[in-house]
């Protein structure tokens, strides 16, 4: 902890991450919340832009309403979170309670919190991707859906077979883009935690890559061992992007 007292280390910040249970605990944290936000985000995002796609009275305001969540602060928007996943007053368990279920602890459990996080996290971005799909949406020809129109398709069979391959693209690139802020998430599952900690909960139960950085370099001032974080995270990155590269490819190519 003293800057002016260093020690070459070579790779031992690099090697000890193998055998760091929190860091692989934070990994899997990172996984899961990112699964359960990004799929139904996305799968959410593209309905609501199928809808608008459509001639709407108002659609101008439905489309300013889209972007609400999404320039909204995230602290004031975790904040709101934590008193509606309150465990004795908030307002789920709250319903919950109203249909016969009984209270959750959202913040102490590991699958309701990481559950509860991914709310946060789908409530702020699903909007900004509808929008990014509707703009897609408008881009397809208009003769294709008059051609499927006359050989009978109805709406929905118009939305499998036509709308949702011209979007493979897009959807694609919303997919990689929200994988990537998944696993950079850091203030929501900071805010989240009663106390403001970067353990992500008592027993790390929500601790995110992001936060175990954090927790490394400002909290224990371990610098190295979040540098060594970092560069994992950004390794993982690459991973993501190059799979999402091959996977175009393969799909170009057919």
């Amino acid at each position: 902890t003293d800057p002016d007292s260093m020690t070459w280390v070579g790779l031992r910040n690099f090697t000890r991450l193998w055998d760091d249970e929190f860091f692989w605990n934070a990994l899997r944290n990172t996984f899961t919340i990112g699964l359960l936000s990004t799929v139904p985000q996305l799968a959410i995002a593209l309905g609501l832009a199928h809808l608008l796609n459509y001639k709407l009275r108002g659609s101008a305001f439905f489309r300013v309403a889209l972007l609400t969540p999404y320039a909204t602060s995230v602290a004031a928007a975790t904040l709101v979170f934590v008193l509606l996943f309150g465990r004795d007053y908030g307002m789920i368990n709250w319903a919950l309670s109203a249909v016969g279920f009984g209270a959750v602890d959202w913040q102490n459990g590991t699958f309701a919190s990481q559950l509860a996080v991914s709310t946060i996290v789908i409530w702020r971005w699903t909007g900004y991707n509808a929008l990014i799909y509707l703009a897609a949406m408008q881009a397809v020809p208009g003769e294709l859906y008059e051609s499927a129109a006359l050989d009978g398709a109805s709406r929905w069979q118009q939305f499998r077979h036509v709308t949702v391959p011209s979007l493979r693209p897009t959807i694609l690139f919303t997919c990689v883009v929200s994988t990537i802020g998944a696993t950079q998430l850091f203030g929501e599952p900071l805010l989240f935690n009663g106390g403001g900690a970067a353990t992500g909960g008592s027993d790390h139960q929500f601790q995110t890559l992001g936060l175990y950085l954090y927790e490394q370099g400002w909290v224990n001032l371990h610098l190295g061992r979040a540098s060594a974080i970092a560069w994992a995270m950004f390794l993982i990155l690459l991973l993501i992007a190059g799979a999402a590269r091959l996977l175009r490819g393969r799909k170009d190519s057919r």
